[in-house]
């Protein structure tokens, strides 16, 4: 892959032979995703990463994770222990982990996104004989003990949230707020994208998954719009999703956007419900977290802990409820009783933490 920097600007008149020019962008500052070429050579630019996040935001094709120091004051990594990531990412936590599993400890990562996957694998290369990284859902963590040669997890842990490179990339066509393709798969391999649930699914299946997957209040109108206007186009982008989501709202993009400025900090975004339920549709991401939550007392040693970040109320639900049952069957010795939320000053300097829950279980030394 070609990597863009500063070498590709130069004031000379004749390029080198098979030099390209970096392509400019208008304005002062770039816009779009593919020309934050600084941003994301995060090695070569430190400063302006350091810049971008005093301002509380994340910094292009990077990902800041929520709720560190909850994670291992809660799950307690210990030398020598063995540890598995369920969502590796962008590898914040992993790095974490690792550093207190020490050299003896060993680290089992999944990811779905193969593209990331392998980018954390160099980011952590310094770790290299203490991680194992598979790509692969993590509703197949089971699996992975024979081939290990274990004979289960000390800890098993979980950030079911999007990173933040994936909602960056308008490639992905994750996030309301870039232009891009409906896709919204976290794993290529999977043959149904966003644009083909939204072309194949029902009125009422629509309206049905917006209203249990991420609570959203008008779900029976934005799924008449969806099926209104398939019926006339196909619904391929995010913007065109944007809009209908919007209109069902009484919204334009511009009426939003002065409401916005006059409404309270951190207000959720009119689509951010709409798109979040098509993601989870997309990627079948429930039935994973619930096979997860099935096989996880099983794979734990004595002892062993897991903790799990949720970002809405549907997951949270399933994790809360899947301890508590634990707690009655006596698989859990302890449970957390409420869940852990980021201070207010992680919320300044990260806002996309702003609606994580952290909840984790011990299971009986014997």
């Amino acid at each position: 892959m070609w990597l863009l920097d500063d070498s590709a600007v130069t004031d000379e008149p004749k390029q080198p032979e098979g030099h390209r020019r970096r392509p400019r962008y208008g304005g002062t500052h770039p816009r779009h995703f593919d020309q934050k070429y600084k941003e994301r050579n995060p090695d070569k630019y430190p400063d302006l990463q350091q810049k971008l996040r005093a301002k509380g935001k994340t910094p292009a094709g990077s990902h800041v994770p929520v709720l560190v120091e909850e994670v291992m004051g809660c799950l307690n990594p210990k030398p020598g222990e063995i540890v598995a990531d369920c969502t590796v990412g962008y590898g914040g936590h992993a790095r974490e982990f690792l550093r207190r599993i020490g050299n003896h400890g060993r680290l089992i990562g999944f990811d779905v996104d193969a593209a990331e996957l392998e980018k954390t694998r160099q980011r952590l290369s310094g770790f290299a004989s203490q991680i194992r990284l598979y790509h692969m859902n993590f509703a197949g963590l089971a699996n992975i003990l024979a081939k290990e040669q274990i004979d289960g997890y000390d800890i098993i842990f979980a950030d079911l949230g999007v990173s933040s490179m994936q909602i960056d990339d308008p490639s992905r066509g994750i996030s309301y707020k870039h232009d891009g393709p409906l896709d919204m798969r976290m794993d290529s391999r999977l043959k149904q994208t966003g644009a083909d649930l939204l072309a194949s699914m029902s009125m009422e299946e629509l309206s049905q998954a917006l209203n249990e997957l991420s609570d959203e209040p008008d779900h029976e109108q934005i799924a008449h719009m969806i099926v209104g206007q398939r019926s006339i186009q196909p619904i391929t982008q995010t913007s065109q999703l944007l809009r209908l989501v919007l209109n069902a709202k009484g919204f334009t993009q511009k009426t939003w956007k002065k409401q916005q400025k006059q409404s309270d900090f951190g207000s959720l975004h009119p689509a951010a419900r709409t798109f979040q339920a098509l993601r989870i549709l997309v990627n079948d991401e429930l039935a994973a977290l619930k096979e997860l939550l099935r096989v996880a007392p099983w794979c734990l040693r004595p002892g062993g802990r897991i903790g799990i970040i949720s970002f809405h109320s549907g997951e949270d639900r399933l994790v809360k409820h899947a301890f508590r049952d634990g707690i009655e069957q006596r698989t859990y010795a302890s449970i957390s009783q409420d869940a852990l939320v980021p201070r207010a000053q992680e919320k300044l300097h990260n806002p996309r933490s702003a609606s994580a829950k952290f909840r984790w279980a011990v299971k009986p030394t014997s």
